[in-house]
């Protein structure tokens, strides 16, 4: 062999042992913990978003969230979802996986509470009657009233058994822009797309584009809970220290600055 090919040879090996000894493109560090799956509620995006990049969340491990309806999230667990946390925002979504023994029971936490409210766009002039119907099918004209699914959503369950409970679900049932989410039924109203829509109380505040018209007796429909737990053969130390985090005092302040309440009893 001639020199030249000799050292050409020796250079491609050098080259292939570099290669072969290198770590793949794209694989995860030796020992990295894997990312914890939470699935959320989709009326918690802009609040759960934030406390992601709170510093005191640093060292928890990596994270994926995943907003939705709660209904489309827990069939999307009972279907195999790899989820580690699932927050809903009614107690029957997490009873629907309890059922279904997907929920590890002894982490089950009431998280948040909420408020129903009736918006507008920020530039409508409408303004709500003082009576306890609101004068809402007059204030509709021919527009709809936008909430989320009153079939399977919470805040669209919660709208409904409000409007069936102030005597007017009859009179606005043929005149709804159902929505597959709470945060679609606001971006409906954000646009004007509909004069009026029916959202949690956090919506509003993070939307500019909307105000509120009034605050929605609470007696009028269920408490508006956010149960969280785990899922079982997901329940990882990581899942279960970020769910610590979630009810601790600075990500409770956080909630709160998002316009969500805290249970009974629960003070940051």
């Amino acid at each position: 062999m001639k020199r030249q090919d000799f050292l050409l040879w020796m250079r491609l090996c050098s080259i292939l042992i570099v290669f072969l000894s290198a770590p793949l493109f794209g694989a995860e560090p030796r020992g990295s913990a894997p990312a914890v799956n939470i699935y959320a509620a989709a009326s918690l995006k802009n609040a759960l978003d934030a406390l992601i990049q709170n510093p005191q969340s640093a060292s928890l491990g990596p994270i994926k969230v995943v907003y939705a309806a709660s209904s489309t999230l827990a069939r999307q667990i009972e279907r195999g979802a790899p989820a580690g946390i699932f927050i809903s925002a009614d107690n029957d979504w997490m009873n629907y996986l309890v059922d279904r023994h997907l929920i590890k029971r002894s982490s089950r936490v009431k998280l948040l509470t909420n408020r129903l409210v009736l918006i507008a766009r920020q530039d409508s002039p409408l303004r709500v009657a003082t009576s306890p119907t609101m004068g809402l099918p007059g204030l509709l004209g021919k527009g709809r009233l936008a909430i989320a699914d009153p079939q399977s959503v919470p805040a669209g369950k919660y709208a409904r058994a409000a409007l069936t409970q102030l005597g007017l679900w009859v009179a606005v049932s043929t005149r709804l822009a159902p929505c597959e989410d709470v945060r679609c039924a606001l971006a409906w109203v954000a646009r004007g797309e509909a004069p009026l829509g029916l959202v949690y109380a956090s919506d509003a505040l993070v939307e500019p584009r909307v105000r509120v018209l009034t605050l929605l007796p609470a007696h009028t429909h269920p408490p508006i809970e956010y149960p969280a737990a785990l899922i079982e053969g997901h329940a990882t130390d990581s899942a279960q220290a970020w769910l610590q985090f979630l009810q601790s005092a600075p990500a409770q302040r956080q909630w709160q600055h998002f316009g969500f309440g805290l249970p009974v009893g629960e003070t940051p």
